[in-house]
């Protein structure tokens, strides 16, 4: 137990010296000291210079050794594959991305051959080999059924929905490999280093090409029965078409919340409202910086539509939080969250605080590194 508390806050706060380690954890010098030297001694920290600057003989500082372990996060689109590689310590290393060929959908191991194509050029950005891996997580649309292992609500992507898909993974990248819905992803991303910091319930909503949730309640991650808990986009609503059957291989889901605020329907309602732009958040970005009668029409009809579908939320989950999270929420800004936060009014009893993402770069990719550390670091920390 020591052990691991000692490993936790050498990770947490970076290079200590052996006193401030015994302060933190409450134990004395000798036994600090025995402590390091074990760690030390089985590869795991490792000393990195001295305190100076100050009276008295220089302080020995000792750090996490960064080469013990080192983890693959990858985020999967229709586009492509994005990766990323980090040490144990959580510094990313190296990254790469591979472009899916849509003409190359039904080749057997396309998707095997595209993943560790991924892996591969993260490692070679860093230097290291696949022995180095420990783990692998990788974010998708949809959810793996745990009952059947398939890839459920994700019809877009060929090639993802094989029974045996995370075993031919595993095979090729030599790590254990863990498949998990991006939206997830994106909420664990939220709590390390966003908006939902030391919230332990709290609804992360992703409005994107897709349109998803991530509920996380008591600081677990919901996944229902068959991995589908948050996926919001098939939600009924007033004046959304109900997705059924072959409907819900449409583009936008063929029904439902989807269909009111995902990136087609923003267009379409920024056109008629006099916003041209090539893409629907561009056009929603340029209202937002717009003041006057047509910018304030549009945002409102936005955001009465995003406030109906978190208002359905609300009723069952009961938040202390929701963030606002994807590519039209980051283009609304501050002025559609207002919106949105003034349109809850009276719709649901429940209050939550109302955030926007506050995680620079890849969310997904983000919460796939921290998922896979929080793995491999339950792993190489226990020295039981």
């Amino acid at each position: 137990m020591n052990d691991r508390a000692a490993l936790d806050l050498l990770i947490s706060h970076g290079p200590l010296t052996r006193t401030r380690l015994g302060e933190l954890t409450g134990l004395s010098k000798p036994t600090a000291s025995q402590l390091l030297a074990r760690l030390e001694a089985g590869g795991l920290v490792r000393a990195v210079g001295n305190v100076t600057g100050r009276p008295g003989p220089n302080a020995q500082l000792y750090e996490v050794n960064p080469s013990v372990a080192h983890v693959a996060g990858l985020a999967v689109d229709k586009e492509g594959i994005s990766a990323a590689v980090a040490d144990i310590t959580g510094t990313v290393l190296g990254e790469h991305r591979v472009e899916a060929d849509v003409t190359d959908e039904g080749t057997p191991g396309r998707t095997a051959h595209l993943v560790a194509a991924a892996v591969d050029g993260a490692l070679a950005a860093c230097g290291l080999g696949h022995e180095a891996l420990h783990r692998t997580v990788i974010g998708t649309p949809g959810a793996v059924d745990p009952n059947t292992g398939t890839l459920r609500y994700a019809p877009h992507l060929p090639g993802w929905h094989s029974r045996t898909l995370r075993a031919e993974l595993a095979e090729v990248i030599g790590t254990p490999v863990v498949i998990e819905n991006d939206v997830n992803l994106a909420a664990v991303a939220e709590r390390h280093t966003g908006a939902a910091r030391d919230t332990d319930d709290y609804v992360l909503v992703w409005i994107d090409e897709g349109v998803g949730a991530a509920i996380v309640l008591g600081g677990r991650l919901l996944r229902g029965a068959t991995g589908g808990a948050g996926e919001i986009g098939y939600m009924p609503l007033p004046d959304a078409p109900l997705a059924r059957g072959e409907a819900r291989h449409a583009p936008d889901g063929g029904g439902g919340f989807e269909t009111l605020v995902g990136i087609p329907a923003v267009a379409r309602l920024a056109r008629e409202h006099g916003f041209g732009a090539p893409t629907g958040p561009e056009a929603l970005e340029h209202a937002a910086r717009t003041p006057g009668p047509a910018a304030d029409a549009f945002l409102a009809e936005l955001g009465s539509r995003v406030a109906t579908g978190l208002a359905a939320v609300v009723a069952v989950v009961d938040p202390e939080l929701i963030v606002l999270s994807g590519v039209v929420c980051r283009a609304g800004g501050e002025r559609l969250r207002a919106v949105v936060e003034a349109g809850l009014t009276g719709l649901a009893l429940p209050r939550p605080r109302l955030r926007l993402s506050e995680v620079t770069g890849s969310a997904i990719l983000i919460g796939a590194l921290r998922t896979a550390l929080t793995d491999v670091r339950n792993d190489v920390f226990d020295t039981a």
